[in-house]
């Protein structure tokens, strides 16, 4: 992709098509338009009207939302994540590698492709480098680059074992400037001197990609970046992921909200140049709205795919540099509305919503929030 100055990004956004996702690109406009209608509305209806499990699993979801006790079990687990003492990073470096490993045993998607010469991984959020351990040890002939925030910053430690053919470079991967398409910053950009060179040369392509980092809590930035750092982080995951895929490779991308307009848009794209499986792995998400998306034999060169990849990039331009304006009008146009998104793709859409909806359905019966809540009546 080439290199754009920020007057070129503003000027070609209008004509570019958006899309959003919570690896989050949209945020939902004011409600109390009364032009406005929100997608995920109509996605949610679409569902209740046609799937069983999805109703389910909404009742369910109700009923602990109308518990304080919900509140309170997801609230410490939140806390329990912003902890950075050593024995709480050890222990999701453990959860991370169960995950790992309950991601392949269902997929085969952490080994990298049979045939390749000379097999690399990327993962662009790595720490604290479970995902990675659990890759190495199905392809140990593979070499990796993985990014990570650094710990000053807010990021978490590494426990990855030092033996293994890893490039860590600690950085924030939303300054990642140069390989998202921007070489000039204003002078007056709040982050003007924070933005960093090109880390990925054109050449340079993976055969596994991992995009599962998200926004920390614990990560300090400016106060322009607080509603926008969610649709920055996803964006950069994904174009750069993607862009520097080998034609047939894998992607391993964390999502939320399964019913979610942003979601269902990403889902919908990647259907359109690779194979999608989605996995709710029982340890650690089986509670939660999270699901992790494998797509694999992904044609990276395909036209959708490129076109993914430019809108990805614009996206993070506009979040980045454009004004309230320009980001509200950037992150509401899409290539589809909501009606024919669900006319081509809402069957698809079921059938891959299954099985997640059904493993966090059983999860949620059994959580105490939601037991103790029926034992009332």
């Amino acid at each position: 992709m080439e290199a754009t100055t920020l007057s070129e990004v503003v000027k070609t956004s209008s004509s570019l098509h958006y899309c959003a996702q919570p690896l989050v690109l949209r945020e939902e406009p004011d409600e109390q338009s009364s032009s406005y209608v929100n997608p995920s509305n109509i996605i949610k209806t679409y569902l209740l009207e046609r799937s069983e499990e999805f109703k389910e699993i909404s009742e369910l979801r109700q009923r602990g939302w109308d518990n304080p006790e919900g509140d309170s079990f997801f609230q410490k687990q939140r806390q329990n994540a912003d902890r950075s003492d050593e024995q709480t990073a050890a222990y999701f470096f453990k959860l991370m590698i169960r995950i790992g490993h309950e991601l392949h045993r269902s997929t085969g998607a952490f080994a990298t492709q049979p045939g390749s010469q000379h097999p690399n991984i990327l993962d662009m959020c790595m720490a604290p480098g479970g995902f990675l351990e659990v890759a190495l040890s199905k392809s140990p002939a593979s070499s990796a680059l993985a990014f990570s925030l650094p710990v000053p910053d807010g990021g978490h430690k590494v426990f990855l074992r030092k033996n293994l053919d890893v490039e860590i470079r600690y950085l924030d991967v939303t300054m990642l400037a140069a390989d998202m398409g921007v070489d000039k910053i204003p002078k007056d950009h709040p982050d003007a001197d924070r933005f960093l060179p090109s880390q990925l040369e054109q050449h340079i392509s993976f055969d596994l990609v991992f995009c599962d980092g998200q926004v920390l809590r614990t990560h300090s930035r400016a106060p322009y970046r607080a509603q926008r750092e969610a649709k920055r982080l996803a964006a950069t995951q994904l174009a750069l992921g993607l862009e520097h895929l080998r034609p047939g490779g894998t992607m391993i991308v964390l999502l939320h909200k399964l019913e979610a307009w942003d979601t269902v848009n990403i889902l919908w794209k990647f259907s359109k140049f690779s194979v999608v499986k989605l996995v709710k792995p029982k340890s650690g998400h089986a509670k939660r709205s999270s699901f992790y998306m494998v797509a694999t034999n992904i044609q990276s060169r395909h036209p959708d795919a490129i076109q993914a990849i430019d809108t990805w990039k614009a996206a993070w331009k506009v979040a980045t540099f454009g004004s309230d304006e320009e980001y509200q009008r950037i992150i509401w146009n899409g290539e589809l509305d909501v009606e024919q998104l669900l006319d081509e793709f809402g069957l698809e859409l079921m059938a891959l919503g299954k099985e997640i909806w059904r493993v966090q359905a059983d999860a949620l019966a059994k959580a105490p929030f939601i037991q103790c809540r029926s034992a009332r009546g």
